[in-house]
């Protein structure tokens, strides 16, 4: 063979190895590929199968509204009593008044604070800071 020749066959040769390789590594990850593939396909049938399931069942009955547990101390009810009567919304300062309590920042706070936990318990309604309603049912 001719000396110019043999290194341009080992060129083509080394190529040839090279892209052998590349081919197979690529097929390996087509592999690895088709496989995830598979598995992404099953989750997705799994979903629809799950969806159209979920779609058939009849809806659930509407749980049943119960009134709100008050607290024991009679507080509350006072409380209850002057918004059964009021004409809007209050402040615990106007509740204080109305409940004949004086008008000393301990006695506002308390009051506030059991207007709030109302709201909490979905009797009264803040319709801003630091004033209340009572809710309708």
């Amino acid at each position: 063979m001719d000396d110019q020749v043999t290194p341009l066959l080992e060129r083509i040769d080394a190529r040839q190895r090279e892209l052998v390789g590349d081919a197979a590594q690529i097929r390996a990850q087509m592999d690895e590929l088709t496989a995830r593939l598979r598995e992404l396909d099953e989750e997705i049938e799994s979903l629809a199968v799950t969806r159209k399931t979920l779609l058939a069942l009849p809806p659930a009955p509407e749980p049943a509204e119960e009134p709100p547990v008050l607290p024991a101390h009679p507080a509350y009810q006072q409380i209850l009593d002057v918004f059964a009567d009021a004409a809007g919304p209050m402040r615990a300062r106007d509740l204080c008044q109305a409940l004949d309590h004086p008008l000393k920042p301990k006695n506002i706070e308390s009051i506030r604070h059991k207007l709030k936990r109302l709201v909490g318990l979905g009797v009264l309604a803040e319709t801003e800071p630091g004033l209340f309603i009572r809710r309708r049912p």
